[in-house]
């Protein structure tokens, strides 16, 4: 995982490191450097974003011949990546459910995003933390319209021990996210979590009806849920969800899988909102706390 990505960059670092840090050698880098990006699944606006970042540090620093160049240049990249994903508004939905809890106050998430990203597991993986910190639950099968959706997610709802709220196949999904969120509330409950329909980004249609389903439920975050394999692609997703519907959060998945490292930080940088969690198994309890310290170590290591 990410060896494609840290293997490039190490190999430019050490390039520019061998010569002095002057703009001519600098902009050669800075050309590889975006490529290389490019190639490996960040978005070319977000890769240009970054490199201009380095390349503006670097510019007309002054190095001793006792420095090690190839520690500085390799520091000031993880600082600018680091600073990407460190300057957005964070956000820990466990301590934001228990915090409602204590005033009385509900929890209610609603999961955007394409088709086949895993968004039904990942609302059970969800599900599980919050039952984990003693947080009760309901699902809501706001998907009326795939075949097999709402029994999908009612099998999840059986073996985590809550309530999935359904109606029948073909009802309005923002009808069903209201009576999630009414049932919620009259039984004394702490969080709501809205399963929604997959679809392409492109589709208009879909997506008004995700502004409908907002509209409705007025849900507290609406988490946008990205397989990790999905590459540059990502960027676009992410794009589009957030001008039609909002995004306050993402969730990436199948990191376990052979990605190229780029679609976090392309989410990041398009939505500025944080990644809450990632998926990194096909199990309830494989969804860990996203840590960007993590992810940059894993494509630019120190050593």
């Amino acid at each position: 995982m990410f060896e494609s990505l840290k293997n490039k960059l190490k190999s430019i670092i050490l390039e520019v490191s061998t010569k002095e840090l002057d703009e001519e050698n600098l902009a050669a880098a800075a050309e590889k450097l975006t490529l290389t990006l490019v190639e490996n699944d960040v978005a070319l606006p977000v890769a240009s974003d970054i490199v201009s970042g380095l390349v503006s540090n670097l510019k007309g620093l002054r190095v001793k011949r006792t420095d090690d160049v190839h520690r500085i240049v390799l520091d000031r990249l993880r600082e600018t990546i680091f600073n990407l994903f460190n300057g957005v508004p964070q956000l820990d939905i466990v301590k934001e459910a228990i915090n409602r809890r204590k005033e009385g106050k509900l929890l209610t998430l609603m999961f955007i995003g394409p088709n086949g990203h895993g968004k039904t597991l990942t609302v059970a993986k969800v599900a599980r933390i919050l039952l984990k910190n003693e947080l009760s639950v309901v699902l809501a099968c706001s998907d009326t319209f795939r075949a097999g959706a709402e029994e999908q997610l009612e099998v999840h709802a059986a073996r985590l021990g809550v309530k999935a709220i359904r109606h029948r196949y073909g009802a309005d999904p923002a009808a069903v996210a209201y009576d999630a969120v009414a049932h919620a509330k009259s039984r004394g409950l702490n969080c709501v979590l809205i399963d929604t329909a997959g679809r392409l980004q492109t589709d208009r249609g879909l997506m008004d009806e995700l502004k409908k389903i907002a509209r409705v439920a007025k849900p507290d975050y609406k988490i946008l849920v990205v397989d990790a394999l999905t590459g540059n692609d990502a960027y676009d997703m992410a794009v589009k969800f957030n001008e039609w519907v909002g995004v306050d959060a993402s969730i990436l998945t199948k990191v376990d899988a052979d990605v190229k490292g780029g679609a976090a930080i392309s989410i990041t940088a398009v939505t500025k909102k944080p990644i809450i969690y990632m998926g990194i198994g096909q199990n309830y309890d494989d969804l860990q706390r996203f840590d960007a310290g993590w992810l940059i170590d894993k494509i630019l290591p120190l050593d």
